[in-house]
């Protein structure tokens, strides 16, 4: 299944998102590779905690610099995950349908998942990220400017992904990160329902705003490993959920507690 991670506007937390629900997948027993497209802005290398080993990227393997095998990175603490690195010193417009396809059903034959970390925004980095896409996470915070570009990364989902041009539609979720639970309860921020109210689309999950994160990201180690946190238990929750289970939706923060009803399916 090939799993693209995106957003309209940057710094939402999509490589966050896409780091830490790949090793959240990989702990499940399914096999994983997770692909940095945001080329010439690698980010996704230091949120595994990767970097050090990069040889080779995608563009060295579309452009047959290299075998499949020489790019993959292999996490040593996730034996099911592998990394495909992102090159720093390409442009985006490097990248070409044809062997993306091609990549992406060489990657098929060895992976349960694909996991692919779309640039933000709409430049052809994007459209190559969800061209072949399964299914679209769509990454927002609750705020009016991430909701509305949310709103048109969406609608270009559905009219220029390959599933669009055969009638079919990409299954999209949102994932909505850096909650605030009290400034909702004031009525100082977004509240999940008017996210979801304008954007229409099923939730998958909700990321409270944890500092934990920035730590997490600084020391190349997953928030996800970090089991106590927060934000960590609900990358957790969105791993199931993307495996088909029903898992409630809920929020903590200072002793509130906000369950919602609906469950993605």
């Amino acid at each position: 299944m090939v799993i693209t991670i995106t957003s309209g506007k940057g710094g939402v937390g999509k490589s966050t998102a896409t780091g830490n629900l790949s090793v959240g997948l990989a702990n499940r027993g399914k096999k994983v590779v997770a692909i940095d497209f945001d080329i010439g802005l690698r980010n996704l290398d230091m949120i595994l905690g990767l970097e050090n080993r990069i040889v080779y990227d995608v563009v060295d393997v579309m452009e047959g610099k290299c075998n499949l095998n020489q790019a993959l990175i292999n996490d040593k603490r996730s034996k099911n995950l592998y990394f495909l690195p992102a090159s720093q010193n390409k442009d985006k417009n490097i990248l070409d349908k044809d062997k993306v396809k091609v990549l992406i059903e060489e990657l098929k034959k060895i992976f349960d998942f694909i996991i692919i970390d779309s640039p933000a925004g709409i430049e052809s980095g994007f459209e190559h990220a969800i061209f072949w896409a399964d299914r679209a996470f769509i990454v927002v915070t609750p705020e009016v400017s991430s909701v509305r570009d949310a709103d048109r990364v969406i609608g270009i989902i559905d009219a220029k992904s390959d599933k669009a041009k055969e009638g079919k539609e990409v299954q999209k979720a949102l994932i909505i990160n850096r909650i605030k639970p009290d400034l909702v309860k004031k009525g100082e921020m977004m509240s999940s329902d008017d996210v979801l109210s304008i954007l229409g689309i099923p939730l998958l999950g909700l990321i409270p705003e944890d500092e934990k994160i920035i730590t997490a990201t600084n020391s190349g180690e997953p928030v996800i490993y970090n089991k106590s946190t927060k934000s960590a238990k609900a990358y957790e929750r969105i791993s199931d959920r993307i495996l088909g289970k029903e898992v409630a939706f809920e929020i903590e923060s200072d002793g509130f507690l906000e369950n919602l009803k609906r469950l993605f399916k």
